[in-house]
């Protein structure tokens, strides 16, 4: 069974940088996809970026493009995600997820090819 769990949130002022961790275990993480995604107060949870297998492929959301960027370290079994000019439409819960099989399927947005999720970490972002 995958297990992930993040960490990294915190309250920061608007412009302010944070860097999010999600270490995964119970499969070999060099063959997982992974993905980030949020959920604000209120709203539906929304895509935010992903990084395939090999890191080679990186892809981000409108909304947080040259703002944000993933990466990853096979090597201690972890994806990051690293948040810089935050602003307050950025607060969220932040979750990191893995598709069951080693790619996203249909796409890498959608959140209903990801089946194993972490259980979130609040980012504050104050204005």
């Amino acid at each position: 069974q995958v297990q992930l769990v993040e960490s990294g949130g915190g309250l920061v002022q608007a412009g302010g940088s944070l860097r999010l961790s999600c270490v995964a275990s119970g499969r070999t993480f060099s063959t997982m996809s992974m993905g980030w995604f949020r959920q604000a107060p209120g709203k539906e949870r929304e895509f935010v970026a992903a990084i395939n297998w090999s890191g080679f492929a990186t892809y981000t959301a409108d909304s947080v493009k040259g703002r944000f960027t993933i990466s990853r370290d096979n090597a201690k079994n972890t994806v990051y995600l690293q948040m810089n000019s935050l602003k307050h439409e950025d607060t969220a819960v932040y979750y990191c997820a893995a598709p069951r099989s080693m790619g996203w399927g249909t796409s890498y947005s959608s959140e209903n090819n990801y089946a194993y999720w972490g259980q979130g970490t609040q980012v504050t972002v104050s204005s």
